[in-house]
């Protein structure tokens, strides 16, 4: 009985640990083995998280309660499509920016602000893009970004 007992304690140990293991990961605002690179537009550049996997853009910047005004996320995808964007569990407003395979700003979405709700409308640019860069919202104004502007993407 004392050593059913005891093992028990110990595979509720392992469960709690475990859960809270995978949580933090999956949770978790960056980790060490996160891809980083820089997107710049003109002279103004943001250190970005890469987010290339499914897993990495599905959490892209959720659960953030702040974002450095010089940092941001890039969405890579493997082909130019039209990929809409939902703010669900982002606690942070955001400029959302769509880039096609030509480095070129095809769409702009701007203060983006959180979803509090259990249904959250996607943002959707009518124009395909390769890649989709997150920001602070307000720098796309402050910087005068505009569609057919030229991002450099490096990483």
């Amino acid at each position: 009985m004392f050593i059913e007992t005891l093992l028990i304690f110990f595979a509720i140990i392992v469960l709690v640990f475990v859960f809270f293991y995978f949580a933090k990961n999956l949770l978790a605002p960056t980790g060490q083995n996160v891809l980083s690179g820089s997107v710049c537009i003109s002279e103004r550049c943001f250190q970005v998280e890469i987010a290339k996997t499914e897993t990495e853009r599905s959490r892209g910047l959720m659960y953030r309660k702040e974002l450095d005004k010089d940092k941001g996320m890039l969405f890579i995808f493997d082909k130019e499509a039209i990929h809409p964007f939902w703010m669900k569990n982002t606690l942070i407003p955001l400029d959302i920016v769509w880039v096609d395979s030509n480095n070129k700003v095809v769409f702009i979405s701007q203060n983006v602000q959180p979803c509090k709700s259990i249904i959250c409308p996607s943002v959707v640019s009518l124009a395909k893009a390769k890649y989709v860069l997150e920001i602070n919202a307000g720098i796309c104004q402050e910087i005068g970004l505009k569609v057919g502007d030229e991002l450099r993407i490096e990483n």
